[in-house]
């Protein structure tokens, strides 16, 4: 496989290209663990801003965005306006084709603004975690050579002006656009997108006032100069261990992604999207808003963060057709004790993902929430992000009880993670994916770009599954979340969606951790219904003789949350860590095994 040179930036010149297969081939029916979906829907050979503006043209008088705690509503015509004044403004900052610019801010109007604008511009955005605090954001702006940040004034106990000024003091008595930092040696300008402007900082009307200032021509030229391969967003994976890599993609990744997880929603322009899942996260940037945006559909945004009542509420009065979310936020909607209250007949899909679906709450979202139509999507940041999909027309059956098929112009894979081998259908192995979807490359990281993508182009996505001889696919368990007890292979999904049919229980995970005589032993972190009751041994009891009893949890602790990433992840080396610590397990930690 050839390496080439795609980037103006010496440090990003080297990138593996994977093979993409185009066209509509289905091979015949084979006894290995091996899918290609093919689409009549060809891929789309535009660019985001090329996209959009085809979008708006077509559906200009449509709701583009609905952003409930700002007051704020744009038409598809009204909001191009607004992308392209900021575009401008981006170049009248001194922002050339493949420059950085990191984005640090919560579900706002702007975040939109921002996303399409960069794109039209050429200019990579870089999506920084709200939760992230002085160290991280640190690291995110010198790894990603970011020379501008736009960033809001705060987000609850976060103050993020102060945060920056402790990482770049120079910003304080700069003047705006002119940081000059040892630390940060490419950062040079800082913007406020929402509150009072700072020492050393432009305003985001400021940047809007510039780009009134710069002809229409010069961001024209701009646009022609760009091709859908240019990489256009760097997102940082929130990695258990070591610092997170920058995933580089580009607009045929994300745009691509977005369009075909809306046709899998069967979206049209006549769909409102309820969005309480984080933009600066896969979930919230590709899989809501540019499902919308390559569809002419509406993008609600109930809340900057999520909020069960307020999320409730926008579908309501909004009349969505559809809401995302991570299990835990839909768990938090359908106990809610005002969930009743609510009006839920104008939803008819959406996504859950991000975490292990649970069958139980998919069964209910489907019937309570009138969520007929909901579907999941499997994948990681490294695919940008979908690589498997539910379609709306699949049996209920189908959609809670697998992760879909792969998507649209996609392939897929299971193997042996020892031997690399193709596992046969029906077997567990580690679930890899190669199309048009795969990323370009860690951002400044070669070394950890062909570790997760082979010289054949095929992601490997650490997490473990199996193929069925209809194409879909079911996950058992991550490859580092495999407990081996006394030499069994044990998937902590399987005990998890077991215990889930108990009826105090809300919620569930189950870890592994060490043991001296077993090498490892199960454990269950259960969060029990508002108002129920369960004591440990009834939890075993209710396990003995209906599990094999090597699964059968032998610690269990009652929590009320998870320890979890902003984005709903559950982190469970930090379960893992905290339980050690609980149960005096250390020394059984530090038993070395083969």
């Amino acid at each position: 496989m050839a390496l080439i040179s795609t980037f103006s930036k010496p440090a990003l010149r080297y990138c593996y290209i994977p093979l993409i297969l185009k066209g509509n081939f289905m091979p015949g029916k084979v006894s290995h663990s091996y899918a290609f979906r093919g689409s009549e829907k060809p891929l789309i050979g535009k660019t985001i801003g090329d996209m959009f503006d085809e979008i708006a043209e077509k559906y200009p008088d449509n709701d583009a965005i609905v952003s409930i705690h700002q007051g704020t509503r744009y038409t598809y015509r009204e909001l191009q306006k607004e992308l392209d004044r900021a575009a401008k403004g981006f170049i009248a900052l001194g922002l050339k084709k493949g420059d950085r610019l990191a984005i640090w801010a919560t579900n706002l109007a702007e975040w939109i603004i921002t996303q399409f604008a960069t794109a039209k511009a050429g200019i990579i955005m870089v999506n920084i975690n709200p939760a992230y605090r002085t160290h991280e954001l640190e690291y995110a702006l010198r790894q990603s050579e970011a020379e501008v940040l736009l960033l809001m004034d705060r987000f609850k106990s976060s103050d993020y002006v102060q945060m920056l000024y402790e990482v770049c003091p120079e910003t304080r008595t700069a003047q705006p656009g002119k940081i000059h930092s040892e630390k940060l040696p490419f950062l040079r300008t800082a913007v406020m997108m929402r509150g009072e402007k700072q020492p050393g900082m432009w305003s985001w009307d400021d940047v809007l006032k510039m780009g009134d200032e710069v002809p229409d021509e010069i961001l024209q030229e701009r646009e022609e100069s760009l091709d859908f391969d240019d990489p256009i967003n760097i997102q940082y994976t929130s990695g258990t261990t070591g610092f997170p890599k920058g995933v580089v993609l580009t607009h045929h990744n994300i745009l691509n992604n977005g369009y075909f997880i809306g046709e899998c929603m069967n979206f049209t322009d006549a769909d409102r999207l309820c969005i309480p899942v984080p933009f600066y996260h896969c979930f919230g940037m590709v899989l809501s808003n540019l499902a919308c945006m390559t569809h002419g559909a509406a993008m609600v945004l109930p809340a900057e963060y999520f909020d069960p009542v307020l999320v409730m509420s926008a579908i309501e009065k909004e009349h969505c057709t559809a809401v995302h979310g991570v299990p835990t936020m839909f768990i938090a909607e359908l106990e809610h004790p005002d969930f009743s209250k609510y009006d839920f007949s104008s939803l008819r899909t959406g996504i859950m993902a991000g975490s292990p679906c649970p069958i139980e709450f998919m069964k209910k979202v489907s019937t309570l929430m009138n969520m007929r139509e909901v579907v999941i999507t499997y994948g990681q940041t490294e695919a940008s992000p979908g690589i498997t999909m539910s379609s709306t027309d699949d049996s209920l059956e189908q959609r809670v009880s697998t992760i879909g098929r792969p998507m649209p112009h996609t392939e897929m894979k299971i193997v042996d993670p020892k031997t690399g081998k193709i596992v046969t259908r029906g077997e567990t192995g580690e679930i890899c994916a190669r199309g048009y979807m795969i990323m370009r490359c860690y951002y400044n990281n070669p070394v950890a770009t062909d570790q997760c993508v082979d010289k054949e182009g095929w992601l490997h996505t650490g997490d473990l599954g199996t193929l069925d001889d209809e194409d879909y696919c079911k996950i058992t368990g991550r490859l580092k979340d495999m407990v081996i007890r006394g030499g069994e292979n044990i998937y902590p999904r399987e005990i998890e969606e077991f215990l889930y049919t108990h009826p105090a229980i809300s919620d569930v995970q189950v870890i592994g951790v060490p043991d001296k005589k077993y090498g490892e032993e199960i454990m269950a972190w259960i969060k029990l219904k508002k108002g129920a009751f369960a004591s440990a041994e009834e939890i075993k009891a209710f396990c003995k003789g209906r599990i094999a009893h090597f699964k059968v949890p032998r610690y269990i602790k009652f929590v009320d949350d998870f320890p979890m990433t902003v984005s709903g992840k559950i982190q469970k080396f930090k379960m893992r860590d905290e339980s050690i610590k609980e149960l005096g397990l250390e020394e059984a930690a530090r038993m070395k095994t083969a």
